[in-house]
Order: structure tokens, then C-alpha cells, then sequence
């Protein structure tokens, strides 16, 4: 089996070290206003004449909430689960800021190259404002004074287009679960179809490529570096991925998939002194599961075997779409004294119909499951998934559910928490379910949403209950201007007896206040 596996990693870097990988905005940055009318964008050359090229993605949000972490530390950029690591708690006090960001996308095409060579770049401004000045790093910058060095690269990256249907991209760049060239691609196409940035959404240094066989076949193989460590040792976290897409019709299409991940690291690197990897503080933090190996060093191989499937999920041809995907999480983490078996399985479906006049007459349901395991490893075994939120947080963002509370929405800039961040669900596995009802008030001009969710346990202990919790959420959008909202979100979550144990509640006897949050937004796509 092992031998297998190395033959598999060794094609994939033979075949895959021509770059990979690709780009796209933030979750709003390409989002439905935009109507993809042509199904094989990717494909056309870029007829602009000018040699710099700029979109800005502009966020402002206002919350109210009762939500707010305890240590005085994470006050700022907060990631993570609710109750977990970050000490987020719930509280009769109400939790009042704004927050804001600013996303310049930046494309150098010199017209001596035709095309053939581009650069591209995205970086980040984000602030709570009132929160620091006069000072250097991420997510500050907003108080009296300002003046912070605060600039945060997300991509920066070589994109070379040797022909038509071939890109290579090589440096700082999206790491998605999804074979579709990122920068060329809709927000909509990537959070609802593949694996939804369920297993992998972030960012990651690599060489990828996709290659377009046909207008209904393409093609996908990468190797992303995540972690280095020392570079005289072999201690590297190292990711491959290979993934291919036909489509059955104008509207409907399959794939399949393959990824794997050599982890040498054993939790070096990773987010400031949390680590990363299968056993590291990250876990608690993110939400995931942590392999129960104490201070002994490991070493693994993860693999995911997928496929995914999906029938005009955004309604762009018709009144009734769907999609969904199944993954097999599988491979081995090893130690001195002990190997460890990782066998899990994740599947999603979503369906949509459309039930009047307008483009937004639109009722969703959404229901994804994983396994889950409730005796650690200590019978030599995880019977759930892992996802690339052990390595990073975010390492992968489900935020196209509806929900607010009990899984993470993705109108965030400093602060991304939710009950269950992760399909994972700190690895007892869950299942969730949620009915959305979007209504067009004035067509293309004011939208409502109401939704509801529904989130259980796959397995737990006897001293933990299964029902994570129950939401009911809102929304209300108007439309300013062209790619130019003003947005109202209201959501709350009743808690259930998962959060009866102080093991999942942090350290509570008792269940805590339900979490509630109100907020408003304004999005801003210019170009």
C-alpha cells in the first residue's frame, strides 16, 4: 500500500511540477450579479489593451452581537469555534464594533508578451476600526492617528498561458478544492460546485496546472509547499492534488479527485505558537480533530479520494438545480510506539428550485454528513475526515450553507467563528441540514432571505450529547448601485445538549447563553 502511494506521489510530481493553481476574490468579490454567460470563460483571451489591470473589493461591516472572546490577546483577528481555543464565549453583554477591508486584485499583462505571461496579485487591508495606530501587522490599523503598516499578500503569482487551454501558475496562489481556474472563475462556481471549499480554501506557494482538453473536459494537477521547516531536513507538510471534470451537458457535470498530503512536519511551523499538523494546539483552536499522541513525534500520509456532480446548482438554465459530492478520507499517521488508521467519509447534497417570476424566487436545501469518532485513537483508528484547517485557519471555508451561527458565513474580516467550524466537528463527524427561502421584494433591486438549520453529532462520548444546535436567520439586500449593496443580517442559534459538557462548552458547567448576532454591510466591486 505504501509503495502505491509513493508511485502515485511520484507521477504526480513528474506530471504536476509545470505549475498549478489559480486566483479568485474574496467571497463577495465575484458574486451573483455577475451572470456567467459564457460556460467556458477560461478559455477566451483577454482583448484589454491596457498593460495593469485593477478590480477592489471594498467591506464595511457593523455588528451587534453577544459573542466575544475572554483573552485580552484575541481581542482583534479572531478564528476559530465558538467555545474552543480562541476563547470566544457567549454573554448577557452586547459586543459592539465595525469592522473593514480592502481588497485590491492587480493583473501586469506587458503587450510584448500577448498574453503569454501575466502577473497577478490580491493584497489585504483589513481593520477593527478604533483598534491600533502608529504600529506594524495584520488586521489593525483603524484608530485615531492610523499610520499601521498593515498590507497582507494574499496571492502573488506568475501566470503563464504557453497555449489557449493551458495555464500555469507558479508562486503564491489559491488552494481550492475545486478543478476550475480560480482567477477566471465566479465566486458561485467555486463555494457550489466541487467539494465548496469544504476540504481546502486558502492560500498555499506551488506550481500548478490546468489544461482544457476540450470545452467539456478540463483538468487540474498541483503541488503546493505548506510547509518548509528546516530546509536541510526532510520535515516538509506537502500537498498534491489531481482533479478532472466532464461535462454531461450544458448545464450538468461530473469529477472526480485526488489529494494527498505528506506530513513530515510533526507540528512544526503553523499559525504563531499553535503549530499545526494532526496534533497540535490548532486543533482546539479550529476545531478539529487531535490525534492523541502526546509528546511523541509522528509522521503521515492523508489521501482524498472523491467525486462530485452537479446540475445547474445556481439556476443560470433553469427552475430546479442540484449538486453535491462523496469523499473518502483515508491513510496512516504513524509514531515510535503506535500507527494509526484514518478511514472517514464526508457527502453533501443541495437542491434548489425556483419558485416564481423573479431570478431570486429561490428555496435551497442543504444537508451535509461526515463520520465521526468518539474514542480518539485509542483503538488505532479515526473514522473521520481531516481537512486543511489542520494545517492553517482558515485552511477551509464551508461558509455557502446559509447559516450564521451554527456553521461559519463568509461576511467576515477580522472575525470567522461559528459552533461547528469545520465539517470535522472537533472529530465526532455531524450531519447538518438547512431550508433557505429567498424572495425577490423588487427585482434587482431589494432581496430577502429567511433560513433555518439543524446540526447533530455523528458520534460522541456518553457524557456529551449529540444535537449541536437549531438557527434561524435573515437577511435583507438592496441593491445601490451596480456591484454596490447595503445589506441587513440577523441570526440566532439555540444551543443543545452537545454544549451540556464542559468538554465542548470551555470549561462551563453549565449550557451557555444561546449566540445571537445582528449586522449590517456595505459591498462595494469597482473596476
Amino acid at each position: 500500500m505504501k509503495r502505491t502511494f509513493l508511485m502515485l506521489t511520484t507521477a504526480l510530481l513528474l506530471v504536476g511540477f509545470g505549475p498549478l493553481a489559480a486566483w479568485a476574490c474574496d467571497e463577495d468579490c465575484k458574486h451573483d450579479h455577475a451572470e456567467d454567460t459564457d460556460p467556458f470563460p477560461e478559455l477566451k483571451q483577454e482583448q484589454d489593451p491596457r498593460e495593469l489591470n485593477f478590480i477592489g473589493y471594498y467591506f464595511t461591516k457593523g455588528t451587534f452581537s453577544n459573542i466575544a472572546p475572554t483573552n485580552e490577546f484575541l481581542k482583534g483577528q479572531v478564528v476559530g469555534r465558538l467555545f474552543g481555543g480562541n476563547t470566544t464565549q457567549t454573554s448577557r453583554a452586547t459586543s459592539s464594533y465595525a469592522e473593514q477591508r480592502f481588497i485590491p486584485l492587480l493583473t501586469y499583462s506587458p503587450r510584448l508578451l500577448d498574453g503569454w505571461a501575466k502577473i497577478r496579485a490580491s493584497f489585504e487591508f483589513d481593520w477593527t476600526w478604533g483598534d491600533a495606530n502608529y504600529g506594524a501587522g495584520g488586521n489593525l490599523g483603524g484608530a485615531y492617528g492610523a499610520d499601521s503598516v498593515n498590507m497582507q499578500t494574499q496571492n502573488l503569482f506568475v501566470e503563464l498561458r504557453p497555449q489557449d487551454n493551458l495555464f500555469i501558475n507558479f508562486g503564491l496562489q489559491r488552494i481550492f478544492d475545486n478543478v476550475r481556474v480560480p482567477w477566471y472563475t465566479f465566486t458561485d462556481d467555486l463555494v457550489y460546485k466541487g467539494y465548496r471549499l469544504a476540504f481546502f480554501g486558502s492560500d498555499a506557494t506551488g506550481v500548478t496546472a490546468h489544461y482544457f482538453f476540450d470545452t467539456d473536459k478540463r483538468a487540474k494537477i498541483g503541488f503546493y509547499q505548506l510547509y518548509e521547516n528546516n530546509v536541510e531536513e526532510s520535515d516538509d507538510v506537502t500537498f498534491y492534488t489531481a482533479e478532472i471534470e466532464k461535462d454531461l451537458s450544458i448545464d450538468a457535470s461530473a469529477g472526480l479527485s485526488f489529494q494527498y498530503v505528506r506530513d513530515n512536519g510533526n507540528g512544526e511551523g503553523g499559525v504563531s505558537i499553535l503549530g499545526q499538523g494532526l496534533n497540535s494546539g490548532l486543533s482546539n483552536y479550529n476545531g478539529v480533530f487531535n490525534f492523541d499522541f502526546g509528546n511523541e513525534d509522528y509522521t503521515a500520509d492523508v489521501f482524498w479520494l472523491g467525486t462530485h456532480f452537479h446540475k445547474d446548482p445556481i439556476l443560470r438554465q433553469g427552475d430546479t438545480g442540484f449538486g453535491g459530492f462523496a469523499v473518502y478520507n483515508f491513510g496512516e499517521a504513524r509514531t515510535a510506539t503506535r500507527d494509526v488508521e484514518i478511514s472517514g467519509l464526508a457527502a453533501n447534497f443541495r437542491l434548489a428550485h425556483r419558485y416564481g417570476s423573479q431570478m431570486n424566487d429561490q428555496i435551497v436545501l442543504d444537508t451535509i454528513f461526515t463520520t465521526g469518532d468518539n474514542n480518539n485513537i485509542s483503538d488505532g483508528k479515526y473514522n473521520g475526515v481531516l481537512t486543511g484547517n489542520n494545517w492553517t485557519a482558515p485552511g477551509a471555508v464551508y461558509f455557502s450553507h446559509g447559516l450564521y451561527l451554527l456553521l461559519p458565513h463568509g461576511n467576515v474580516v477580522n472575525r470567522f467563528v461559528a459552533a461547528t467550524i469545520d465539517i470535522q466537528n472537533l472529530g465526532y463527524g455531524m450531519s447538518a441540514t438547512s431550508l433557505q427561502v429567498h424572495k425577490d421584494l423588487i427585482p434587482h433591486k431589494l432581496k430577502a432571505k429567511v433560513g433555518a438549520g439543524v446540526g447533530y453529532s455523528s458520534k460522541t462520548p456518553r457524557s456529551i450529547g449529540s444535537q449541536i444546535g437549531t438557527e434561524l436567520n435573515f437577511n435583507l439586500r438592496w441593491t445601490m448601485k451596480v456591484f454596490m449593496d447595503l445589506e441587513l443580517h440577523a441570526a440566532y442559534l439555540w444551543l443543545g445538549d452537545f454544549y451540556d459538557s464542559p468538554e465542548i462548552n470551555g470549561g462551563q458547567l453549565e449550557r451557555p447563553l444561546n449566540p445571537w448576532t445582528v449586522f449590517a454591510t456595505f459591498k462595494w466591486i469597482s473596476f
